[in-house]
């Protein structure tokens, strides 16, 4: 039995702690949900960072076969910070990257399992909020082979008699 599911399995002290890092250009936001900054270690053991706590709800991906599972996740928008650090991605063509990390409150050396990291593939923003949605590379509306033999380039597929 792992830890998240003794955690689910139980009513003890123990809570969840989400957290986002958000990556958009050169800029890097770390964020929790909830009243309390977090500081916690990465992944890999030697990053230390400081989740800042903020009004954030996180959708995670359904685990289904369907080839999307989108992470949608809401940010409050009050200051202005997220719609300009997205317009300001916007307009120099930089990508948007997300990734999203489970800790256990007892325990913040690492996440409780391995992170979800994803495109940000579009949202959209308010005064008060934004609603963004990232994914995986969707499977399942790609082009196979990638390189496609058509006619204009070999022109010998056409079969004449």
């Amino acid at each position: 039995m792992t830890v998240l599911e003794r955690l689910y399995a139980s009513s003890g002290i123990e809570v969840i702690i989400d957290t986002l890092q958000i990556n958009v250009g050169n800029d890097v936001y770390y964020l929790t949900k909830g009243w309390e900054d977090v500081v916690a270690t990465l992944e890999d053991g030697s990053t230390i960072v400081t989740f800042i706590a903020s009004a954030i709800d996180v959708a995670l991906p359904a685990r289904n076969a369907d080839g999307t599972q989108d992470l949608k996740f809401a940010i409050s928008n009050i200051d202005g910070a997220v719609s300009s650090s997205i317009q300001k991605s916007i307009d120099n063509l930089e990508g948007a990257s997300v990734v999203y990390r489970k800790y256990i409150s007892t325990d913040l050396s690492a996440p409780a399992e391995p992170p979800y990291a994803m495109e940000i593939k579009g949202g959209y923003w308010k005064s008060t909020e934004a609603q963004i949605t990232a994914g995986y590379m969707n499977v399942l509306d790609r082009l196979w082979p990638r390189f496609r033999y058509t006619l204009p380039l070999f022109p010998g597929l056409r079969h004449t008699s």
